[in-house]
């Protein structure tokens, strides 16, 4: 369903995923229009409610009817962050496009310094964050490793401590909606076009109301899967590495083995060690069966084209 979609072709596009976010949406609109009337451009705020559960759809509804700029797609099911950015986006018309969070962490008094600098012509802004303090010192350097070894398993820079925050020129999004895939790790997506990027760094702000984050360790570790997966196909071909270094081991215990036995005369090892290589090679062919899984699932997703 999508409410006030036929206004005129503005020059800035913002687009906010919000799932149930009831108590943040009026703080967010209060700060997020002042700020774009002082741009002096034609704006858009293009709202996706991610099949929320509380007031969130009725309140965009009432907040559409008084303000034409304001235009709302609701989704029939809760989706998750990522695809219901993406449906904004499809939605978004403007010549730059803004992605940002509806609970205030994303500043946006920021916006007119995106602006200048695709004035300038960069064609992405990306807002970096300089600090993460909010967060623990475990989600600090667990995002952190993760992102070393993004950078190492794939061809795509994707920028750390960089979120969906950003603006994005019309040529970029024309490119990223023609991308097909269907599990969409958005931070990848905009990495992948390439172009002329610049950043700017902000702190983040406390979430607004002192609402706690939906994104659990569970969601956060299959959220982290999907991007590897989707950019890198290297857990693939480390298995080929692995593969060799492990009949390598096992051919030189063998050879070891049979050296005791010839010219020593001591006898070979009993259970234990036979059972400790069996299991050994058999955990690693299951971890090996269990990483092609993962891309075949995507595989399977990606076929039915849903």
């Amino acid at each position: 369903m999508i409410l006030n979609d036929g206004m005129a072709t503005p020059t800035l596009s913002i687009v906010a995923p919000a799932y149930n976010e009831e108590r943040n949406l009026s703080a967010f609109l209060t700060a997020m229009i002042p700020v774009l009337e002082g741009i002096g451009e034609t704006v858009e705020i293009v709202v996706v409610d991610d099949g929320s559960r509380d007031g969130t759809l009725g309140m965009l509804a009432a907040a559409a009817s008084q303000d034409p700029r304001i235009k709302v797609v609701s989704l029939a099911r809760n989706f998750g962050k990522d695809v219901a950015l993406s449906a904004g986006l499809a939605h978004a018309t403007g010549a730059a496009v803004i992605p940002i969070d509806c609970d205030l962490q994303h500043p946006p008094e920021l916006i007119p310094q995106f602006v200048a600098k695709w004035r300038e012509g960069f064609d992405m802004v990306i807002g970096v964050r300089s600090k993460r303090d909010e967060e623990g010192w475990l989600r600090r350097n667990l995002s952190k490793t993760y992102y070393k070894v993004m950078r190492f398993m794939t061809s795509v820079e994707i920028p750390p401590n960089a979120g969906d925050f950003r603006l994005i020129d019309r040529k970029i999004m024309d490119v990223i909606n023609q991308m097909p895939e269907r599990h969409r790790f958005m931070k990848g997506i905009f990495a992948w076009p390439g172009f002329k990027v610049a950043s700017i760094e902000f702190q983040a702000n406390q979430r607004a109301n002192e609402t706690r984050s939906s994104w659990s360790f569970f969601k956060l570790w299959r959220f982290a899967l999907d991007g590897l997966f989707s950019f890198s196909t290297a857990p693939l071909k480390l298995w080929t590495y692995i593969g060799l270094l492990s009949a390598g081991g096992a051919f030189v215990y063998l050879a070891v083995t049979v050296i005791q036995k010839l010219f020593f005369g001591i006898a070979v090892p009993g259970y234990a060690s036979l059972l400790i290589v069996v299991l050994f090679f058999s955990g690693l062919l299951l971890i090996s069966n269990g990483i092609q899984g993962e891309y075949i699932a995507r595989i399977f997703e990606e076929v039915k084209g849903r």
